[in-house]
């Protein structure tokens, strides 16, 4: 899945909310809150820039960037409530594209990030969507719907139906939905049956009788769309 913005900063609160603004003006942007955290989304993911703060709990932006830059070279914009002319020398060296500084105006940062992936051409134009029944699949935004209503999701029953949105009518068996889903191939049958049964009562009409998300005794499941 591809993301027009990366937001890595230990602030959960404010990266939460930068987040939620980004996606409400159709940029899409997911989180992170610590380094760790973003190098396995970087490993998963396709994003086209990074909005990066310097301090991050037990690790630095700074390293961070570094790292980085050693297999990259998407944008990297800082942003920090540190204001000395070292940090923003030190940040633009080592293969920072700007630094913005805490606290921050929404409106501002979401169009400076615009601005830096329209001159990059990288910015998502289009929206992905799936679809199957009643249920409507936002990619882009992390969003489904059916009848209309939003149903909302946790982030793995959202990656998990994204998958099997994507390979519809066709018998997922369940090693592959754990290396695709999870990234691994040691998830055990207990978590995804809790992630489909999930799935399946806020989705299907009758969950102990689902009509699309299906069990294949034995290897797997199918999401079966018969006017797909």
């Amino acid at each position: 899945m591809r993301y027009d913005c990366l937001i890595v900063d230990d602030e959960e609160v404010l990266a939460e909310t930068t987040n939620e603004y980004f996606n409400m003006f159709d940029l899409q942007s997911s989180y992170v809150t610590s380094a760790e955290a973003c190098l396995a989304f970087l490993q998963q993911h396709e994003v086209s820039l990074l909005l990066l703060d310097i301090n991050l709990g037990n690790d630095s932006g700074f390293d961070l960037c570094k790292k980085l830059r050693q297999v990259t070279q998407i944008p990297i914009l800082f942003i920090s409530a540190r204001s000395s002319d070292d940090d923003i020398l030190i940040a633009l060296n080592i293969g920072g594209d700007d630094y913005i500084q805490k606290p921050y105006t929404l409106s501002v940062l979401l169009a400076k990030v615009k601005a830096v992936l329209k001159r990059y051409g990288t910015q998502t134009t289009e929206r992905q969507t799936l679809g199957f029944g009643n249920v409507v699949i936002d990619m882009a935004q992390n969003r489904v719907r059916a009848e209309g209503q939003d149903i909302k999701l946790k982030t793995m029953e959202f990656k998990l139906l994204c998958y099997l949105a994507q390979h519809k009518n066709r018998v997922l068996p369940k090693d592959e939905l754990f290396r695709k889903v999870w990234g691994d191939s040691i998830t055990g049958d207990g978590t995804l049956n809790v992630h489909i049964r999930h799935l399946r009562e806020k989705l299907e009409l009758h969950p102990h009788d689902p009509q699309y998300i299906k069990t294949v005794w034995g290897t797997g499941y199918i999401l079966e769309d018969r006017n797909g």
